[in-house]
């Protein structure tokens, strides 16, 4: 969920000190990073925010925070990158949510990243970019369905991301909606819906069935 707007938040200012006279416990300054600047964040903010959940997206300058996972979304991300793990080339690397720089106000999180060899530049990376990036995998959630659903994919095919992934659940098992850039748009082309095997050669060979989740 994104940060509320700030005339829902209360006022940061002169935190209370003492408990008042009903005897409730002292309330603690809230954290800087919970009121954005008038311009909003951008993407350099993420490594310099102190104390920011883990895995704190940026989408149009809004921190966009990560919602209990579900046992479908955590067994869906366990089959995929196993299975992409085992089949991708050797001039490819597989990465779990980790960030995209896509530009000033743009820093999205994505549940799975296939990336070249030679952008993983050292451990305490935090970040990639547009031109790193050969797949990007979003596995929608009830909190995230406008997210993945219509901004990401936005995001990601202006950024020029050949191949983007939706996954959804349908009774259980995810369903897997492909997509392709068209150079020409800038937009991305829907190849296939994968519902009980995943089959592909583009970007690389894989094949994973889809089943397999019943016993995860």
């Amino acid at each position: 969920m994104s940060i509320a707007p700030l005339a829902e938040r209360p006022s940061a200012e002169a935190p209370n000190t003492e408990a008042d006279e009903t005897g409730s416990p002292e309330l603690e300054p809230l954290p800087s990073w919970v009121f954005p600047p008038e311009e909003g964040f951008s993407a350099e903010d993420l490594d310099r925010l102190r104390g920011i959940p883990p895995h704190t997206e940026l989408v149009d300058g809004t921190l966009v925070f990560v919602s209990p996972q579900t046992n479908f979304h955590m067994s869906t991300l366990f089959l995929l990158e196993s299975a992409l793990r085992r089949t991708v080339p050797a001039d490819l690397r597989v990465r779990r949510e980790m960030t995209m720089t896509l530009g000033k106000r743009q820093r999205p999180e994505p549940d799975l990243l296939v990336v070249h060899a030679e952008a993983v530049k050292d451990p305490k990376q935090t970040t990639y970019q547009p031109a790193d990036v050969v797949l990007a995998v979003e596995v929608v959630s009830a909190e995230s369905e406008i997210r993945d659903r219509e901004r990401k994919p936005v995001l990601y095919a202006q950024a020029g991301i050949d191949h983007f992934w939706r996954i959804e659940e349908k009774d259980g098992r995810p369903v897997v909606y492909v997509y392709e850039l068209d150079p020409a748009t800038k937009a991305y082309a829907l190849m296939g819906i994968h519902h009980d095997r995943l089959k592909l050669s583009v970007p690389f060979d894989v094949d994973v069935d889809l089943t397999e989740i019943d016993d995860l």
